[in-house]
């Protein structure tokens, strides 16, 4: 890698439009068979240091650097000397000398992930912390991108949490012009009010929508696309005891279908059919969650290509 200062993915918020689309692009362009390998990361070590639970961000970062032709060295929860009282920092810049890239999810403070990136050699990726997924964001839009050839116009509910992935799906899609974002989630778990703020300030500059509403009894219409999510977000449990009962009228359904016939469904997994989504709609014929799943390989593919340009 060159000498210049290492180019990071903690929040969807540092990437610029440009930046967000040719990650996007870039992503669809690795989902082709003519291109789902290659050696731009060839002499290359990737980190990946999961202190949470993971099955697809974990295995598709894995598989992308490989693919790209990368080495990887993984880490556990308890594998580094940060549990003996080492600092973030120090631990950060032994890393870099070592490490071009490392994929780190903690579920926790995303300060965790910044005190990693104060070196300037190695490009920390945030595959998850407590305020925002963005590497699932990329997912997302690429899934929306190859399924209907654009994101402009599109009009997406989101049914559940304003959890980590509902934050980088409002950051995220608020950029593009026309879209129509609806957030249908309990009360009490609405998205961070700052999320939400910096998500209306997008769709004001890209002339798109967003609306967040804590109800379902009026179902929505004319949607292109239903979300949901895991009503338990990895890495996280709920105060209130009763919360079960909250979130019971925001499962998805096939009554969402009833005026939107043509939507597609979408959801981050893991699903718990019966809880957040009922398996007629998740093993139904409206179902990408696991077409979107696969997605996760090639945006994986694309912010490490991105990541290891350097600025």
């Amino acid at each position: 890698m060159n000498s210049h200062a290492a180019r990071h993915l903690i929040s969807t918020v540092d990437l610029s439009d440009a930046e967000l689309r040719a990650l996007v692009e870039r992503g669809r362009e690795f989902s082709r068979e003519s291109v789902r390998s290659g050696d731009q990361l060839a002499g290359l070590v990737v980190g990946i240091n999961f202190l949470k639970t993971s099955t697809r961000t974990r295995t598709s970062f894995s598989a992308a650097a490989l693919r790209l032709g990368a080495g990887i060295i993984s880490f556990g929860p308890d594998d580094l000397q940060i549990n003996t009282g080492e600092t973030l920092e120090d631990t950060g810049e032994v890393l870099s000398r070592m490490l071009d890239l490392l994929v780190v999810r903690s579920a926790g403070d995303p300060g965790d992930l910044h005190a990693f990136t104060g070196q300037r050699r190695m490009s920390v990726i945030n595959a998850m912390t407590a305020d925002e997924h963005p590497t699932q964001a990329v997912t997302d839009l690429i899934t929306l991108l190859r399924h209907f050839g654009r994101i402009e116009g599109l009009r997406i509910c989101y049914v559940g949490e304003g959890n980590n992935t509902a934050a980088a799906l409002a950051l995220t899609l608020s950029r593009f012009k026309g879209v129509h974002l609806r957030l249908c989630t309990p009360p009490g778990y609405g998205l961070a009010p700052a999320t939400l703020r910096r998500a209306l300030a997008n769709a004001e500059e890209a002339d798109a929508t967003v609306v967040e509403v804590h109800s379902m009894d009026t179902p929505p219409a004319g949607f292109d696309a239903f979300y949901a999510t895991r009503w338990q977000t990895t890495g996280t449990n709920k105060p209130d005891p009763d919360w079960r009962r909250v979130f019971a009228p925001f499962q998805a359904t096939a009554a969402l279908w009833d005026a939107s016939p043509d939507a597609v469904f979408l959801h981050d997994l893991p699903a718990h059919r019966g809880e957040d989504v009922t398996a007629e709609v998740l093993d139904g014929p409206h179902s990408l969650a696991f077409d979107q799943a696969e997605n996760k390989m090639y945006a994986a593919m694309s912010v490490l290509e991105w990541c290891a340009r350097r600025n």
